[in-house]
């Protein structure tokens, strides 16, 4: 078995740094998923820089394709921020996996340039393929990582937009829920809820399901773990926005509420909790001391 050819990769990154940025460079600006409107020229030569000097240091070591050794991870910290940041920027997976992949022509081209020997360039541009193709996957990862936390944070701030807790009246939260309301939602809306229970001390809450389209077995159960959870924290809940329909449904479905108030608006709800709370809201008198 004949022995296994010496890579030339970090001579050729060594000797020809200059000249392969300035290729790649070329390469980049030239891609159709080249985002000007995202990145500027200067601060992509900057990462790109960057990288093609990482990439020297780590090709130094003893493996050149294994990308989770200890001489590859500043290199592989680099290509995890610049997949975040971009993420963050709005770039694409693909635009932003294009970065190491388009590395790759300067890069063959010169190897092919410093070789002599047809199967010592083979080996090496077997090598080159297989690391960048790495990189670039390890690109892809983090990027999808990252977009998927920013969806998650989103769909977070969404949440908490659509069910937001407010003070109604000291002693009294009112929490309108709109849209559907599955088990994801409603461990949210569960813990805004209760949160702001143990701020503000309050004794009565009212879930407003009047923005919720359909009531099914799922959401009736949802709305009573709220509810069982609110109790155990002190405050009884009225819940109000029942719709003839909704109603209806839950007739059918054999729901029982657990002996929880029921109102079919707001104002109705409002009024039974100011009872509860032994409140009465009168009108002001008018200057000439009418009612």
């Amino acid at each position: 078995m004949a022995a296994e050819v010496k890579t030339k990769i970090p001579e050729v990154l060594d000797k020809h740094e200059a000249g392969i940025l300035a290729d790649w460079m070329k390469e980049q600006v030239a891609a159709t998923t080249v985002r000007p409107d995202l990145l500027k020229e200067g601060e992509l030569r900057a990462q790109s820089g960057r990288f093609l000097e990482l990439l020297r240091e780590a090709s130094r070591g003893e493996n050149i394709t294994d990308i989770q050794g200890a001489n590859w991870a500043p290199l592989r910290e680099m290509l995890g921020e610049l997949s975040r940041s971009r993420a963050i920027q709005g770039f694409t997976s693909s635009e932003t996996a294009t970065f190491v992949f388009s590395f790759k022509q300067p890069l063959f081209t010169r190897l092919r340039q410093s070789h002599d020997n047809l199967d010592g360039l083979a080996e090496d541009l077997w090598r080159a393929t297989a690391l960048l193709d790495k990189l670039g996957l390890y690109t892809t990862e983090v990027f999808m990582k990252s977009r998927e936390d920013i969806i998650g944070r989103q769909a977070k701030e969404m949440f908490e937009q659509s069910s937001p807790v407010v003070e109604l009246w000291q002693g009294i939260l009112g929490l309108p829920i709109i849209g559907t309301l599955d088990s994801k939602r409603t461990q949210l809306v569960m813990e805004t809820l209760l949160e702001r229970i143990a701020q503000t001390q309050a004794e009565i809450a009212i879930i407003d399901i009047t923005g919720v389209p359909t009531v099914d077995t799922e959401t009736v159960q949802n709305i009573l773990k709220t509810v069982n959870a609110t109790r155990l924290m002190g405050a009884e809940c009225i819940i109000s926005g029942l719709r003839p329909q909704i109603a209806q449904t839950m007739v059918h479905l054999g729901v029982n509420l657990g002996g929880v108030t029921t109102k079919s608006t707001m104002a109705g709800a409002l009024a039974v909790a100011f009872k509860q709370r032994s409140l009465a809201v009168k009108p002001v008198s008018s200057p000439g001391g009418n009612a």
